[in-house]
C-alpha cells in the first residue's frame, strides 16, 4: 500500500511542473545553472542516505531514483523544472517532513487569497483587500473545484501550495469556483509580484541596510505569530496559537493567564507546528504531572519525549482544543496527547496527518556571492501512547464540527462558539468570528 501511494504522490508532484508552464518557460537554464542543480541534488541525496530515520528508505530504490532525476535535470528546459526533480526525488519517501528547500527567488508572489480543506472540500478562506482576486469577485466561502486541471484534495493541496509558493511561483493561476449558492465560474487570478533584493550584504552586524531590513522582516513575522488571547469573564480564556515556536516564558505567560479562569480554549486551527521544546512547555502547562508525549523511532535507540509538568503552577481547569485540516506536526501531537490522557475535548476537523521529527540541513554554493538552499530530513517518527503514528492519519476530533460555506462568507466561527458553549460561556458565531481576525502578511 505504501509503495503504491508513494508512486501516486510522485506522479502528482512532477505533473504540477507541466500544468504550471508559463513561469517555467521564463527561466531558461544556462550550463552553469544546470550544473548547480545537479550539485544540489547530490548534496541533498547524500544526506538522505546518511541521516534519514529509516535506513531502508521504505524500500525505495534510492540510487535509481536519483539517477533518473539526474537524467531529467540534464534535459530540463528551465530552472523551475530542474529544481522540481529534486523535490520529486524526496517525495518518493512519502514523508511529510522530508522535502527540498530551493534557493530563495528574486521575487515574491502573492495570489491574494488563502484556501483550505474543510472536510474533503476545498474553500476560499480569506481574500486580501485590494488584490486581483478581490477585483475578480473571489470571496470567502467560494468552493474551489479545480486548480488548473487538478482537483484539490487533502493529499494534493499541500503539494500545490509548495509548488506555487516555493518551487515554481506563477504570474497567474486558473481556478474553477462555485459560490455558496451553487453558481460556478472559471477565473484567472493574477499574482502580485514583489521584486526582492537579488543580493543581500549581511557582512555587517550593525548599520548595514540589508541586515536591518532582514531583522525587521523577522520581527514582523514574529509579531504575526504571537499568541493572542480573549477573556469571557472569569469563566473562560480563549487562546489563538498560530504556531508552536515560542520561548518558555511566553508559554508560561499564557498558562499564568489561563489559571485566572475556570476554562481554556486552545485554538490550534491553521497551526503548522514548530519546536518540540515549545510542545513540551505547553503540555507541561496543562498537566499536573509529567506526561509521555510518545516514543521516537529512528536509526538508533532514542529516548521517549516527555513533557515536564509545572506542578502547582499548571492550569487545572476545563480544556477544549480546536484543530482543522491545517493543524500539523506538533499541533497535532498536542491535541492527541490531550485526547489520549483524557485531559480535555478536541473539536473541529481531522488534522493534517503531517507528524514527524525532522532536522533542517542548510547548504551553500559560491564564494563572494553565496546561494543558500536546504532540505528538511526526518530524524524520527513519533509513536503515540496508543502505539500508532499520526503521520498520514492525523487526529480525529472527539466532536466533528465544520464551518459551512455560508459561515465562511459571513465571517462566522461556529466552531469556536460551540466550544465556548460547551464550557458554559455565551459566544455567538458572529462574535466568535471577530475575536481573532485574520492578519495578512505584508506584500
Amino acid at each position: 500500500m505504501r509503495g503504491k501511494k508513494a508512486a501516486a504522490t510522485i506522479l502528482c508532484l512532477t505533473a504540477l511542473a507541466g500544468f504550471f508552464v508559463p513561469a517555467a518557460r521564463s527561466q531558461r537554464m544556462s550550463k552553469d545553472d544546470r550544473a548547480s542543480v545537479l550539485v544540489m541534488l547530490e548534496n541533498v541525496s547524500k544526506d538522505i542516505r546518511k541521516y534519514y530515520y529509516d535506513p531502508q528508505l521504505h524500500g525505495v530504490d534510492w540510487e535509481a531514483e536519483v539517477a533518473a532525476a539526474k537524467s531529467k535535470i540534464k534535459n530540463a528546459t528551465s530552472s523551475s523544472v530542474a529544481l522540481t526533480q529534486i523535490a520529486a526525488v524526496l517525495n518518493t519517501l512519502n514523508d511529510s517532513h522530508t522535502f527540498f528547500i530551493p534557493p530563495q527567488r528574486t521575487t515574491r508572489h502573492d495570489y491574494g487569497f488563502r484556501m483550505a480543506m474543510i472536510g474533503d472540500r476545498c474553500y476560499v478562506a480569506q481574500v486580501r483587500p485590494g488584490s486581483d482576486a478581490e477585483a475578480k469577485g473571489v470571496k470567502p466561502g467560494d468552493e474551489i473545484v479545480v486548480i488548473e486541471r487538478l482537483l484539490p484534495s487533502r493529499e494534493l493541496l499541500p503539494k500545490l501550495d509548495y509548488q506555487l509558493n516555493a518551487l515554481s511561483p506563477q504570474s497567474a493561476v486558473r481556478f474553477g469556483l462555485r459560490d455558496p449558492n451553487g453558481r460556478g465560474r472559471v477565473i484567472i487570478v493574477a499574482a502580485k509580484i514583489v521584486e526582492l533584493d537579488q543580493v543581500r550584504n549581511l557582512a555587517t552586524q550593525s548599520g548595514g541596510v540589508d541586515h536591518q531590513n532582514m531583522i525587521r522582516d523577522l520581527e514582523y513575522k514574529r509579531y504575526l505569530a504571537r499568541i493572542r488571547t480573549a477573556s469571557l469573564g472569569d469563566e473562560l480564556l480563549c487562546a489563538k496559537i498560530p504556531s508552536l515556536s515560542y520561548l518558555e516564558q511566553e508559554v508560561n505567560g499564557l498558562v499564568d493567564r489561563a489559571r485566572k479562569h475556570q476554562a481554556l480554549i486552545i485554538d490550534l486551527r491553521g497551526n503548522p507546528g514548530g519546536a518540540i521544546e515549545t510542545l513540551r512547555y505547553l503540555l507541561g502547562g496543562i498537566f499536573e504531572k509529567d506526561v509521555k508525549i510518545g516514543d521516537r523511532k529512528g536509526r538508533k535507540e532514542l529516548k521517549p519525549e516527555i513533557a515536564k509538568s509545572r506542578g502547582g503552577k499548571s492550569f487545572g481547569g476545563k480544556l477544549v482544543v480546536l484543530v482543522d485540516s491545517q493543524s500539523s506536526s506538533a499541533a497535532e501531537v498536542f491535541a492527541r496527547v490531550v485526547q489520549l490522557e483524557k485531559r480535555g475535548v478536541v473539536i473541529g476537523d481531522r488534522s493534517a496527518g503531517s507528524v514527524m521529527e525532522a532536522k533542517f540541513f542548510t547548504y551553500k554554493m559560491g564564494a563572494q556571492i553565496v546561494v543558500f538552499y536546504g532540505a528538511s530530513i526526518t530524524q524520527s517518527d513519533i509513536i503515540m501512547a496508543d502505539g500508532k503514528s499520526l503521520e498520514h492519519n492525523g487526529v480525529t476530533p472527539d466532536e466533528l464540527n465544520l464551518p459551512t460555506a455560508a459561515d465562511l462568507a459571513a465571517g462566522r466561527d461556529p466552531v469556536l462558539a460551540d466550544a465556548a458553549a460547551r464550557l458554559g460561556a455565551k459566544l455567538t458565531p458572529e462574535d466568535a468570528g471577530k475575536m481573532f481576525p485574520f492578519e495578512w502578511p505584508k506584500e
